[in-house]
Order: structure tokens, then sequence, then C-alpha cells
């Protein structure tokens, strides 16, 4: 018998399933082994200038978004073009960036992910240059095309750097870096753009782009290092999902930055835009959730606290950009201010927000976060509809005040919403949730500034159809500011016939104004209206990490 077990034993299917059995253990050795060092690693550099120095390269990128709107009528005048055609450098950025910004987690898992933020940086920077050396605006909207290509991808790929170099319980004070690139840049954006536009020409708005890029590409090839599991990532191309999600996101930027200029759904060119979009992203959705190795991975929605978070982030994008548009307008259309000073409205909110961001990093170990963000929307709510109090004499002063305080419930959400969004998320979903969260607040930032701009029209005309049954002679109120006026230019020289005629068209005048600023004040009520729609969503965020346990950074 035991000559029979030594020759099973030597059998080649004993050896087989020996070797099997050995393979077997190897591979779960390895795989513990994986685990294990995916555990230990940390970056090979301090954490805090890794973060400095990514998020000085997102700061760069969104800069530019709102840098260039106040040197468009320079740019159309340098160019031969007109305003409205001046505008599409703006589109073609904002429609580039768009897109990239949904496949840049599988563009990193693909390329790597320090390789591909060095390749962004990089042609962001060269992109910059050629913009700054166009000679006509074709050549202008192909390289800011370009530009808004490779800069969508330093968003999410910076956001990710820092999701992985920090542990969960340091990621609110990292996010607070992230936050002065991510609230403050589109805030001094049309500050510097005017300065440098008034000071020295348009084109240096690009060439001050080049040393920070030359120096962040240096010092993030110096510091950056990919982790084990970003290292092993890999993705097949996703033709369909890539073509969808391009036609979807695309059209629908095309669609809400020219729709105002178009008359919206009057326009057939938009109506094609507005089907086009809609088939492209209800396309897409179905598509990712069928596919088997789809570009996006729409399993990040399955958390709970990323899904609220993207609803949240999305309400912040909306107001913010909404705000940072629309005073300015107010002060250049209205109270005929310049550029430049139309600008340095923004500015003190942006150290407000720079002062206030490690008070609520602060606050955020005592206090639930759901709470923090929820008094953020609040206050915001509140902010706007101070802001409402628009007059026509209204002086410097207060509209740094209601600008100040709208960014200060701004300074309670962005990194609020950006710890607890990510706290219980895997952290294999890393790349595709930091991608799909910079979308949302960007795509809705867009919606926001078109929506507001377009309301500003709409509500202008019905406020001037409102008060045009006073501006009537038949109105005693409006006779007898005419007769002032008049009296006003006879006392000034003019003879009483011509005097007459030009107090009826100051009459106008003023009730063109009244009619805009009513306008205006309504777009502030409404934004505080939809920031306090969203406080009952904040109370559907948990406080719970992946595991169970409590969420230190969330509390």
């Amino acid at each position: 018998m035991s000559a029979a077990v030594a020759r099973a034993a030597g059998s080649p299917g004993a050896r087989s399933r020996e070797a099997g059995a050995k393979g077997s253990k190897s591979r779960a050795a390895a795989h513990s082994h994986g685990h294990e060092a995916e555990a230990a690693w940390k970056p090979g550099h301090n954490p805090w200038a890794i973060a400095v120095v990514v998020t000085l390269a997102a700061f760069m990128e969104i800069l530019d978004t709102t840098i260039v709107n106040v040197a468009l009528p320079h740019i159309a005048g340098s160019l031969s073009s007109s305003n409205d055609e001046a505008t599409w450098a703006l589109t073609s950025y904002l429609v580039a960036n768009g897109i990239v910004l949904t496949i840049s987690g599988w563009l990193s898992s693909v390329i790597g992910r320090k390789r591909y933020f060095i390749i962004c940086i990089s042609m962001f920077t060269v992109c910059s240059f050629l913009c700054g050396i166009a000679d006509s605006l074709p050549q202008l909207v192909a390289f800011r095309l370009l530009q808004g290509f490779f800069g969508g991808g330093m968003q999410p790929s910076q956001q990710a750097i820092i999701l992985d170099t920090f542990p969960p319980e340091k990621r609110g004070a990292a996010f607070g870096v992230t936050a002065i690139a991510t609230i403050v840049a589109p805030v001094l954006g049309p500050t510097l753009g005017g300065l440098i536009t008034d000071t020295y020409n348009w084109r240096w708005i690009f060439f001050a782009n080049l040393p920070v890029g030359l120096i962040t590409v240096f010092f993030v090839s110096v510091l950056v290092e990919d982790p084990p599991w970003a290292k092993r990532m890999s993705r097949r191309i996703d033709v369909i999902g890539l073509a969808l999600i391009t036609l979807g996101l695309g059209c629908l930027q095309v669609m809400m930055d020219r729709g105002e200029d178009e008359d919206w759904f009057s326009s057939s060119f938009i109506q094609v835009m507005a089907g086009l979009a809609i088939f492209g992203i209800i396309g897409a959705i179905v598509w990712l959730k069928v596919a088997k190795h789809p570009i996006v991975n729409l399993d990040v929605f399955k958390d709970k606290n990323f899904a609220m978070g993207c609803v949240c982030i999305s309400a912040v994008g909306a107001t913010l950009y909404a705000g940072a548009v629309v005073i300015p307008q107010f002060a250049q259309t209205v109270i005929n201010y310049n550029a430049t000073w139309s600008g340095l409205i923004l500015s003190p909110g942006g150290i407000a927000i720079i002062l206030l961001i490690p008070i609520i990093g602060v606050a955020m170990r005592f206090v639930q976060t759901r709470l923090i963000i929820a008094t953020g929307f609040f206050v915001m709510g509140a902010a706007f509809f101070y802001s409402s109090r628009l007059t026509p004499n209204i002086d410097f002063f207060t509209l740094v005040t209601m600008r100040a305080a709208q960014t200060a419930g701004l300074a309670f959400l962005f990194v609020p919403i950006s710890t607890i969004a990510y706290i219980t998320l895997p952290r294999r979903l890393n790349g595709d949730a930091t991608a799909l969260f910079t979308m949302f607040r960007n795509v809705f930032g867009s919606v926001g500034i078109s929506l507001a701009t377009a309301m500003i029209t709409e509500r202008t005309q019905a406020h001037q159809a409102q008060l045009s049954k006073w501006a009537t002679p038949f109105h005693q109120p409006y006779n007898e500011l005419v007769a002032s006026y008049q009296r006003t230019l006879v006392g000034m020289g003019h003879a009483a016939g011509a005097a007459h005629d030009l107090a009826v068209g100051m009459v106008y005048q003023a009730f063109r104004a009244q009619a805009q600023i009513l306008a205006y004040s309504d777009v502030f009520l409404y934004v505080g209206v939809v920031a306090f729609c969203v406080v009952p969503f904040c109370f559907f965020l948990t406080n719970k990490k992946a595991g169970g346990g409590p969420a230190a950074a969330v509390h």
C-alpha cells in the first residue's frame, strides 16, 4: 500500500494539484502583501509641500476660466472681430474643459496620474503661450480649445493626489488649501484681468501663466509620486462612452453659453444643441451602466455621501460663479464702473474666505460637518437676500459688503463638502469620484452664469413692462419728474423746447436703470432661494467612515 501511495503521490495529477495549491498560496500571499504595501504607503516628501504645489497648478487653471472675461472687448478690437464673436474664446475653453473633466480619471489611469498631471500642466502652459501670440480669432479659439482640454485634467488630478497623500483625519485641512484655488481664483480673475489689460495688454493674461507653469512642472516632477493602487489601474478605451460624453457635455456647454445671444429656444441652433445634449447625456448614463469597461465608473453614486456631496457642490458652483459674474456686471452696466473697479468689488470677499477657512477647519473637529454645511447654505441664502437691496445710488463699500457676505457662506461649504463626500468612498474609486465631483461644480457653475445673465434680461423686460404704465403724461408724478429735470436744464442755459425733450430722455434713462436694478435684485433673491432649498439635503449626509466607525475628519 505504501508503494501505491508513493506512486499516487508521484503521479502527474497529484503533482499538478500540489503545484496548484502552492500557486494559490503564493497568490494569496502576494495579494496580502499588496494590501499591506498599500496600507503602509506614505508619500516620500512633505504632504503639505505636495498640496501647495498641486494646488498652484489648479489655481492657474481655474483663474483662466474668469480672467479673460473683462478682456473680451480688448480681444475683439485687437483681432478685428465683434464682441459676440469674441465670446467663443470663452465657449471653446468651457466646452473642452467640461468634456475632459469627466474622463480625466480614465486618462490618468491609462497614462499614470503623475505623468498625466505633468502633461496637463506642460501643455496648458504651451497653449497659454500660443493664445498670447495668436493673431486672429480662429487661432485664439483653437488654442483656447486645447488649453481647456489640458486644463480640464488638472483639478481632478489635484484632488486625487491630495486624497491619496493625506489620511482622512487630515483631509479637511488639506482641502482648505484647495479651497483657496477653487473659490479665490474665480473671485480674483476679473480683478487681475482688468488690471493686466488696463496696465499692459490682454496678451499678458496668457503670458503670466508661463513662469507659474514652468515652476509647477519642476516641483511636481520632484515631489509627487503615484501610490501603489494608482499604478495598477488600467482600462480599455470606451469609445462609445467617450463619444456620448463628448456630445452631451459639449452641446450642453455651447447651449448654455450661447443661449442668451441666440434668444434661447426661439433659435433652431439652440434647439439642436439642446436635443443633442439630452441625447448624449441620457445615452451616456445608460451606456455607462451596462458597459463592461465604462470610461467613468458610476458606482460612485451608490455612496450616499458622495451623491449628496455632488448635489451640494453643484449648488456651490452655481451660486459662486453666478454671484461672481452678476455683481461686476451690475457695477459696469448700471453704475458705470470700469473693469478694474468692478473687479475690485470681488477681492475683499476672497480675503474673507482665506481668513475664515482655518476657523471652519477647527470647527469641523467639534461640530458635525453636515451642520456646518447647512449653516453655510443658510448664511449664503441670507447674504443673497441682503444683496437684493440694490439702489441707484449704491456705493462701493456696500457692494463690497454684499459680496463679502456671499463669500463668507462659501467658506462654510467647500472644505466640509469636499471632506465628507469622500469619507465613505472606497479608495479605488477616488479617480472617478474626483473627476465627476469637479465636473458637477464646473458644469453647474456654467449653468449658473447662463441662467443668471438670461434672467437679468428677462426680468428687465418684465419690469419695464410693469413700470411703463406709470411713465405716461397721464400720471402726475411722471409729469413732476419731467418738469424738475426741465427746470434744471433751463437753469443750465438750455432752450425750453430742447430742455423738455432732454428731460424726457433723462427720465427714460432713469426708468431703464430702475428696471435693471429691480432685475438684478430679483436674480439675487432667486439665488438666495436656491441656497435655502439645499439646506434640507445637507442632513442626508452621514458622519461615518467606510468601516462604520466614526470619521474623525467629519466628527
